[in-house]
């Protein structure tokens, strides 16, 4: 038995380290590390409830957008202010614009990037990949930063700066929008659906957002094999058999994204069991936080409302500064790929069906995604009435319990919130990669990447097993929101 210890890692937000026990050129175990602490749960206790608005988006320089969304539901929730449809739409446009970044940085600076290493020199994509993908020097790569950039301005217009913009509040957005900046907007979502549809996808989004099947899947990219980027990823993705690589717990949890006036959801959520083939409630009573494996104080799993955050620094047992949630005591995943099998999108649900949640289907359920909402944006930009109310006025009491819940890029993201006195009492954070990349629970249990690792190929003299690199980068794991 070999012990290596990656990290930390590049090309993730935050700080990164996995333990991984090797034999016979197999992960036999892995411990996942997140070495930092942050304490913004307990910066938050005492402050009037209204600062978690200043302070909660600063967890994070790339989704703080999510957990502004998080924070106001959470005092919307506690107020019981409602948000007016303009509110509505205007809050989706701001979470979209985040989320698609998202998704497109890490498909072309963080994922695709390691296909141009030379490390697969021999293999027939490997020349294409270097000239679409190396790092700092792919020319598709620089298209992306580029449409990122300017696509950015979205969220300049309505929210006046990125990150930890401040006009997203309970009852909706300080920021109206006129009718000309509308049309400004408009265009700036039209431009970034040219560059998808050019470089991305090479077909109209509509398209894509369409197939049904992987059958489907396969004519489509047989037609063309090598013609955008998804295409190219899919003939990576068959070459190198990363559908059977870094298998996921069978269970996805999404909160539903993207809300609508009617208090529905334009992506529905649910709990999807892979093995049943069925899609359950999410049941938020059930979830838990199981600090055994933690540097912080606490064994008994605790519900989120009740949870604590005290550091333990020399605590025995501990490997991380990450808690292990579990829903109804199971493990699960999170991230685009849960929204998309919540949602009854027919083509991650028949790729997941018979491959499950892995590599492959993980970064196809973001590029599916971003085809599926884009459209929606357009339709919110549309549904924008200038002459109504874009925000409503809300008034706390001095004893309140809130939840906000919402869906960050990476996944279910859940705001706890309880006031005393006019004052937070307790306020605590269950991010995605919490989820995604929790430690053993109580009962030794894995967390969804831990158990994703075991049965990775390490090759002879590898330090950084590229296999490992690839489930990891999979998860998209984003580290300061997990130690938060």
């Amino acid at each position: 038995m070999t012990r290596l210890v990656v990290g930390p890692f590049n090309r993730v937000e935050g700080d990164l380290e996995v333990q991984l026990d090797v034999a016979d050129g197999r992960v036999v175990s892995a411990r996942v590390n997140a070495p930092m602490y942050r304490g913004f749960e307990s910066m938050l206790a005492g402050r009037d409830p209204h600062d978690a608005l200043v302070i909660v988006p600063r967890i994070c320089g790339i989704c703080s957008v999510s957990q502004s969304v998080a924070a106001a539901r959470a005092l919307a929730d506690a107020a019981g202010v409602e948000v007016p449809p303009n509110g509505v739409h205007v809050t989706n446009l701001m979470l979209a614009c985040e989320n698609l970044a998202d998704h497109l940085s890490h498909f072309y600076l963080f994922f695709m990037p390691d296909f141009a290493r030379p490390v697969y020199a021999d293999r027939p994509w490997h020349a294409e990949a270097q000239r679409r993908f190396a790092a700092l020097a792919g020319a598709h790569a620089r298209a992306a930063l580029s449409a990122r950039q300017r696509w950015f301005e979205i969220m300049g217009t309505l929210g006046g700066k990125w990150p930890h913009t401040q006009s997203i509040q309970p009852g909706g957005s300080a920021r109206a929008v006129e009718a000309a900046e509308r049309i400004r907007l408009l265009a700036k979502v039209r431009e970034f659906r040219a560059f998808l549809e050019a470089t991305t996808f090479a077909a109209p989004l509509e398209e894509v957002a369409a197939l049904d099947s992987e059958a489907a899947l396969a004519r489509w990219q047989a037609r063309d094999p090598l013609r955008g980027d998804l295409r190219f990823f899919l003939a990576v993705a068959d070459d190198l058999r990363l559908d059977a690589l870094g298998r996921g717990p069978g269970l996805t949890l999404s909160y539903g994204a993207y809300r609508r006036p009617d208090g529905g959801f334009e992506l529905p959520g649910g709990v999807w069991d892979v093995a049943l083939n069925e899609l359950q409630p999410v049941d938020a009573e059930s979830i838990r936080e199981d600090a055994t494996h933690a540097w912080l104080a606490g064994n008994a799993p605790l519900h989120p409302r009740e949870g604590l955050t005290e550091p333990w620094a020399d605590k025995p047992g501990a490997y991380t500064w990450n808690k292990a949630p579990r829903l109804g005591g199971r493990v699960v995943e999170t991230g685009a790929i849960a929204r998309q099998l919540a949602s009854a999108q027919p083509l991650l649900r028949d790729a997941v069906a018979r491959a499950g949640a892995s590599v492959r289907t993980r970064v196809l359920a973001r590029l599916v995604e971003i085809a599926r909402v884009l459209p929606m944006m357009e339709r919110w930009l549309t549904a924008l009435s200038p002459r109504e109310p874009f925000f409503h006025g809300d008034r706390l009491p001095d004893e309140a319990l809130g939840v906000g819940l919402t869906e960050a890029a990476r996944g279910a993201l859940g705001h706890w919130l309880s006031v005393r006195g006019g004052r937070i009492e307790r306020y605590q954070i269950v991010a995605p990669t919490s989820w995604n990349f929790s430690p053993r629970d109580a009962a030794g249990v894995p967390g969804a990447l831990e158990a994703a690792l075991e049965g990775a190929p390490v090759r002879e003299g590898e330090d950084t097993p590229v296999a490992v690199q690839h489930i990891v980068r999979s998860f998209d794991p984003c580290m300061v929101c997990t130690v938060h």
